[in-house]
Formats: C-alpha cells, structure tokens, sequence
C-alpha cells in the first residue's frame, strides 16, 4: 500500500484550464454530444 500512496503524491495535478474545462457545463454538453456522434458513426460501419 505505500507505494500506492507515494504514486498519488507524485502524481501531476490538473490545471487551472483543465479543472474550468471539467466545471464547464456548455463544453460538457458538447463533448457529450461529440462523442454520442462518433459512437453512431462506429455502429453505422458496423452495420453494413
């Protein structure tokens, strides 16, 4: 267990950027729809 603890202590911390990027309600809704877009397009090939 403490090489576990000692990994998540070194591990980078999210920035500034990243964490209004995650917080950001309108650019959620937008990936979510881009990737829902990208999963129709895969079961759409799937399909012939």
């Amino acid at each position: 267990m403490d090489q576990g603890n000692a990994d998540i202590a070194v591990a980078p911390l999210p920035t500034e950027g990243t964490l209004r990027a995650r917080k950001s309600l309108p650019k959620q809704v937008l990936r979510f729809i881009a990737f829902n877009l990208r999963m129709l397009k895969m079961v759409r090939m799937g399909h012939h």
